[in-house]
């Protein structure tokens, strides 16, 4: 066997093309770039105005939440992708079996949480998205429909890290 979390095999030389054909770091990288969108959509076209007042606000019903919500759990799972992803570059190199227990625990526990979380993101923009009046948007539908519909992809890319975790 390969030991404890593959604690046997510690040690090995780094292969780039290797690494990067693994199915987690595919996953990963996926779900930063599914996070990316997400909080960039809604940085950059998610506050509106209109033409009489110059006051900013969420093109989701008015609801800031909803705006805030998106873009904290998206900046927060690209910078958790990044750390996950830097953890699975030294992975290998880490040899203590309680070090490597802790961080698949992390990853696992992480990963759960954050597809709870995109579950809710989902359901929340998609809800205020619905009580929308289309007058309220002049910019900015497009980038809202995408952050809904990569909260939706970031489900299951999260759910996936959550099984390869497991």
């Amino acid at each position: 066997g390969g030991g404890a979390y593959g604690a046997a095999k510690a040690g090995g030389t780094f292969d780039l093309v290797r690494f990067v054909q693994q199915p987690q770091v595919l996953a990963r990288i996926v779900s930063g770039v599914f996070a990316l969108i997400v909080f960039s959509c809604l940085v950059g076209d998610g506050y509106t105005s209109v033409p009489d007042n110059p006051q900013l606000f969420c093109v989701f019903n008015h609801n800031e939440d909803a705006c805030r919500y998106g873009i904290g759990i998206g900046v927060l799972a690209f910078l958790a992708c990044i750390f996950f992803f830097m953890v699975d570059v030294y992975f290998p190199q880490i040899s203590n079996t309680t070090d490597r227990k802790y961080l698949v625990l992390a990853d696992l526990g992480f990963s759960g949480l954050w597809t709870f979380l995109w579950f809710v993101g989902f359901c929340f923009l998609t809800n205020q998205w619905s009580w929308t009046r289309p007058d309220d948007v002049y910019i900015g539908a497009d980038s809202a429909r995408a952050a809904i519909t990569f909260s939706f992809f970031s489900i299951f890319s999260w759910g996936l890290l959550l099984t390869f975790a497991y």
